[in-house]
């Protein structure tokens, strides 16, 4: 999930406000220890999801401090985003996130999330269908990294080379038809709207995780270059095609965006 924030910019979790508060108390000195206290806090819940974040090591993503439940800088002016927001992410994509899925995560940064979604949707060897996850980014050195960060495993190098992560630069608001129609797509970035070529390539059935842009921002947070408008939806693509749009939580991101010259 991927943000370009300045030291006011922290993504905020959803409400109430008791989670919020809990949201920024589950740092740990060990990976383990990090996802064991998001699952204390209730912030993850599906034993999947757990076993899925407990596989990839922050550290290989996330250099400084990458055990604190917070954002952290990965170079390029981006960031990694707080582990309990990725924790969200795959909690309302569980269903979707199954072994033989397809998946496009849009704004892969890191591509700490990319790896953890393929840990989802993977099954073992041999398995028919084995699932994949394509993550797409404009930041051409953001796309290297991700790869680079992926080579750290011999699982992750693993994902790579039988190809069920791939990584593409290119512009996530156009998604990436050649790959889907996907189970579950993830955008990691705030969109002017529901981007409908985002939905046509939605499987039925399907969901997508997006923070998308509301008109009625605060006056303070504006000042602050900030929105108070930007909400996660879950959209829903039904099997006879039908379309359910659910706004769940209040997020700040930075906007889907044109690469920067």
């Amino acid at each position: 999930m991927l943000h370009r924030l300045s030291k006011y910019q922290k993504a905020l979790t959803w409400r109430p406000t008791r989670t919020f508060s809990m949201a920024w108390y589950c740092s740990g000195s060990t990976n383990t220890e990090l996802i064991e206290n998001l699952v204390q806090a209730g912030l993850i819940k599906h034993p999947r999801v757990k076993d899925a974040m407990i596989g990839v090591d922050r550290a290989h993503y996330a250099p400084s401090r990458p055990y604190s439940d917070s954002p952290q800088p990965i170079g390029h002016g981006a960031t990694i985003s707080a582990p309990h927001m990725h924790g969200h992410a795959c909690e309302y994509l569980i269903d979707y996130l199954q072994p033989g899925s397809r998946v496009l995560d849009i704004g892969s940064g890191s591509g700490y999330l990319t790896h953890v979604l393929a840990n989802l949707v993977t099954g073992p060897p041999g398995t028919a269908a084995p699932g994949q996850v394509i993550g797409i980014d404009h930041i051409p050195e953001l796309v290297d990294l991700a790869r680079s960060n992926m080579d750290k495993s011999e699982q992750g190098r693993q994902l790579q080379a039988a190809g069920r992560v791939k990584f593409i630069t290119a512009d996530g608001r156009l998604g990436w038809k050649e790959g889907g129609p996907y189970d579950a797509i993830h955008v990691g970035a705030a969109a002017e709207k529901l981007h409908p070529v985002l939905i046509e390539q939605l499987r039925a059935p399907g969901r997508m995780f997006i923070p998308v842009e509301s008109e009625d921002d605060g006056s303070m947070l504006r000042s602050m270059g900030l929105s108070s408008g930007q909400y996660i939806w879950v959209v829903d693509k039904k099997a006879d095609g039908s379309v359910h749009k659910e706004k769940v939580f209040q997020v700040s991101y930075v906007p889907l965006t044109d690469a920067p010259p």
